[in-house]
């Protein structure tokens, strides 16, 4: 088995499914999370990269944002479009990424994943907040792999 199908259970995955459908409901943002073994690139190219891969840009108000993960490397990056970047305070990533790193040093991914997709959505929702009316979800919930 490669380093991402040990990194998370079918059961754990479902459950940050389950987060990501929850974080939506507060915010019109989208979130993926993208999980892959290694890349040659710094981290934040990478992210990058992806981010373009998944169609992230694609969204009516630029505001998807993506928790990406490199296992063997031991990667974290989280990024946001234009819209975002646009509207969140300055240190909005860092604080989320430290939210998320705390619970990785003591290999509890999922719980570290989850609480960063539940903060995104809180977070976010000051700036793009939820219409029940007019928001429909343009990104696939589920976690892709590299």
């Amino acid at each position: 088995m490669s380093l991402t199908e040990d990194f998370l259970s079918a059961a754990e995955e479902q459950e940050i499914v389950a987060a990501i459908v929850k974080a939506e409901k507060e915010t019109s943002g989208e979130i993926r999370v993208h999980i892959e073994d290694h890349s040659d690139l710094p981290v934040l190219d990478r992210a990058r990269e992806v981010f373009k891969m998944l169609q992230m840009h694609k969204t009516s108000a630029r505001n998807g944002v993506l928790f990406y993960v490199g296992v063997q490397d031991r990667h974290l990056a989280i990024i946001g479009d234009d819209g975002i970047d646009r509207a969140v305070p300055y240190d909005f990533w860092e604080s989320t990424k430290e939210l998320v790193v705390k619970h990785f040093k003591e290999n509890r991914f999922k719980d570290g994943l989850i609480a960063g997709v539940l903060h995104t959505g809180k977070q976010l929702k000051q700036f793009f907040p939820y219409s029940r009316t007019e928001d429909e979800n343009e990104l696939p919930n589920e976690i892709s792999r590299g």
